[in-house]
C-alpha cells in the first residue's frame, strides 16, 4: 500500500483527492452548514485549513461527485444539481489602494473567465461584483454561491496604518454590501477570516450573516483532532510520543474537541519529527508587541484571563483590544466557557494553547522589549534555580536580566515607576520555559501577582516598586492558604524594584511550614 502524501501548502481539494494526499474528512460539517445556513462566517487563526474547507465547498456546489467517494457527503448530497460559484480571494499585497484595487480586479476577472461571463461594468468594482452575481444567475438558471476567503485580510495587513486600514475597510465594505441587494440571486455565502469585525463596520445591512465560529457542531470544522492523528496519520506516528505531540501542538479549543493546527502537524512529520515552532515562524506579531508597549499591558494577565462574550464577538479598527486580537489570531484560545445562569452571562477563560505558542510568543516579547537575542543562559539558570528551590540564584538571574536592558528602553516613559513592567519581564521568561503559571491569581483575600508551579514546588510571588514590603503583604493576606492542601513545598517571595537603579532592590523569601 502506497504511503499517503502530506498535503503541505496544498489548499486545492482536487489535487489532494486526485494525488493521494492525506485528507481529513470535513464534509459532514460542510453538509450541515449548507443545509442549515445561507450567509455564514467562520473565524480561525491563520494557516488553520480555512482555504481548503472553502475549496471543498466549491467542489460540492460544482457537483464534482467523483472527488468525494469514500467521504461522508458522497451519498447524502444531490451532486446532479450544480451551482455557479463566485470565489473571491484576497491573495496579494494589499498595503496600498492601488494594490487592493488590482487584486480585486484580478479576482473578479478570474471569476468571469471561469464562468464564461463578460461584465460591462469595469470602473466601479462593487457594481462589477453585482453584475457578476446577476449574470451568473441568468446564465446558469441557478442561484449563485459566493465564497470569500480571508475577507478581512485587506484590513489586517494594514492595521499598523490606521488611515490605510480605514480606506481598505470602506473599499471591501462597498463590495460586500452589494450582496444584500442581490439576495434573490444567492444560494449560499461563506466567508472566512482571522478576525471578526462588527457587522456595522463591514457588512452594512447584511444582518442575516451567521457567525459559526463558536458553534459547537462546527468546532472541529478546521484543524486536526487527536483521533485524526491516530487514524489518518497512523503511518506517520511510529516512534512519536503522542503526549509530547499534544503538549507542543494541541490545545486550540473552539468549544468542541481540542485541535491541532494542521500546519504544525504537517511540518512536524515532514521535517523528521522535530519539535520546532513551525506555525509561529510563519508570521511574527509585531503589531501586538507595539500594543503591549504602548498600553503598558500587564502580561501576567494572559495566564489567567477571563473575558466577556462581547469581547470574543467583534471589534473595529478604531477600538482595538489586545485580548481580542490575541484570541482571534491564535495566540490565545478558550480554556473553558463559564456560564452564570442566574445572571444569564457567558464568560470565557483564555489561555496560551500549547508549548509552541508559550515559548515562541514569550521569546519574541523578550527579544523585542529587552532588545536581547542571547537569553538562553538566563533561562537555564532560572529553571535550575526553581527546580532546586535556590531562590538566591533565581534573584541573581533577574538582577542580571534587568541590568542588561538598554537604557533607552526607559527614556521618555514611566517604565521605571511601573511594577507591571518588571512583573511582565519575569512572567515572559517563566512562561517561555513552559511552566505552570497563574497571573493575578485570585484568593479569598486578594490577588497574588504571580503563582508558579514546578515539580514539587509552589512559588507565590508579589512585586512592588518602592519600599513597601512585598513579602509582608503575602503573609498578611495569607495567600498561601489557597495551596496548603496541595502536596507541595510552598515558598513566599517578595520582590521590590527601585525606579532609579531600575532593578531589584529588595528580595525576601520564606518557606511555608506546610505540614502534610
Amino acid at each position: 500500500m502506497t504511503l499517503k502524501k502530506l498535503p503541505i501548502g496544498i489548499q486545492t481539494f482536487k489535487e489532494i483527492r486526485d494525488e493521494n494526499y492525506i485528507y481529513i474528512d470535513k464534509t459532514k460539517e460542510a453538509l450541515e452548514l449548507i443545509e442549515n445556513y445561507k450567509y455564514t462566517f467562520l473565524s480561525r487563526p491563520r494557516r488553520f485549513g480555512k482555504s481548503l474547507f472553502l475549496d471543498t465547498l466549491h467542489n460540492i456546489f460544482e457537483g464534482k461527485k467523483e472527488r468525494f467517494e469514500g467521504l461522508y457527503i458522497y451519498d447524502k448530497w444531490d451532486f446532479g444539481i450544480t451551482y455557479p460559484v463566485i470565489k473571491i480571494s484576497w491573495d496579494g499585497n494589499l498595503r496600498t489602494t492601488y494594490n487592493l484595487q488590482t487584486v480585486a480586479i484580478n479576482s473578479l476577472n478570474q471569476n468571469q473567465k471561469r464562468l464564461g461571463i463578460d461584465c460591462k461594468e469595469t470602473e466601479n468594482l462593487s457594481m462589477c461584483f453585482l453584475e457578476l452575481i446577476q449574470k451568473s444567475y441568468e446564465k446558469y438558471n441557478q442561484r449563485v454561491v459566493i465564497l470569500i476567503d480571508e475577507y478581512d485580510r485587506a484590513i489586517l495587513d494594514t492595521i499598523d496604518n490606521l488611515e490605510q486600514s480605514k480606506h481598505n475597510r470602506e473599499f471591501i465594505k462597498g463590495m460586500y454590501s452589494v450582496m444584500k441587494g442581490a439576495d434573490a440571486y444567492i444560494k449560499f455565502v461563506f466567508l472566512t477570516g482571522v478576525s471578526k469585525f462588527s457587522k456595522a463596520s463591514i457588512f452594512s445591512g447584511l444582518n442575516m450573516l451567521s457567525d459559526i465560529s463558536l458553534d459547537e457542531p462546527y468546532g472541529n470544522i478546521c484543524g486536526y483532532t487527536h483521533q485524526n492523528i491516530q487514524n489518518e496519520f497512523s503511518e506517520y506516528i511510529n516512534s512519536v510520543d503522542l503526549e509530547k505531540l499534544k503538549e507542543w501542538y494541541n490545545g486550540y479549543n473552539f468549544l468542541k474537541d481540542p485541535v491541532y493546527n494542521p500546519f504544525d502537524i504537517l511540518q512536524f512529520f515532514a521535517k523528521g519529527k522535530r519539535y520546532k515552532n513551525y506555525w509561529f515562524e510563519t508570521g511574527t506579531p509585531t503589531f501586538l508587541i507595539k500594543l503591549i508597549e504602548q498600553n503598558g499591558y500587564f502580561l501576567p494577565k494572559l495566564s489567567n484571563l477571563v473575558v466577556g462574550e462581547q469581547l470574543i464577538n467583534s471589534f473595529d479598527i478604531e477600538n482595538i483590544n489586545l485580548e481580542v486580537i490575541l484570541y482571534q489570531s491564535g495566540y490565545l484560545t478558550i480554556d473553558e466557557m463559564i456560564i452564570d445562569e442566574d445572571l444569564d452571562i457567558i464568560e470565557y477563560r483564555l489561555k496560551l494553547p500549547n508549548k509552541e505558542v508559550k515559548q515562541s510568543f514569550n521569546d519574541y516579547i523578550i527579544q523585542t522589549l529587552l532588545k536581547k537575542s542571547d537569553y538562553n543562559i538566563d533561562k537555564k539558570q532560572i529553571i535550575i534555580a526553581l527546580r532546586g528551590a535556590n531562590l538566591e540564584s533565581f534573584k541573581d538571574a533577574f538582577v542580571s536580566i534587568f541590568s542588561s536592558i538598554p537604557y533607552n528602553n526607559y527614556t521618555k516613559n514611566e517604565i521605571p515607576n511601573y511594577e507591571g513592567f518588571y512583573a511582565s519581564i519575569i512572567y515572559v521568561y517563566l512562561q517561555s520555559l513552559g511552566l505552570d503559571i497563574i497571573g493575578e491569581d485570585i484568593t479569598n483575600c486578594g490577588r497574588i501577582d504571580l503563582t508558579v508551579k514546578i515539580d514539587r514546588y509552589i512559588y507565590i510571588i508579589e512585586f512592588k516598586v518602592g519600599k513597601e514590603n512585598a513579602l509582608a503583604q503575602i503573609k498578611a493576606k495569607n495567600y498561601a492558604q489557597k495551596y496548603l492542601s496541595e502536596d507541595k513545598d510552598i515558598y513566599l517571595v517578595g520582590m521590590n524594584f527601585d525606579e532609579e537603579v531600575r532593578n531589584i532592590c529588595g528580595f525576601e523569601w520564606e518557606r511555608v511550614n506546610n505540614a502534610r
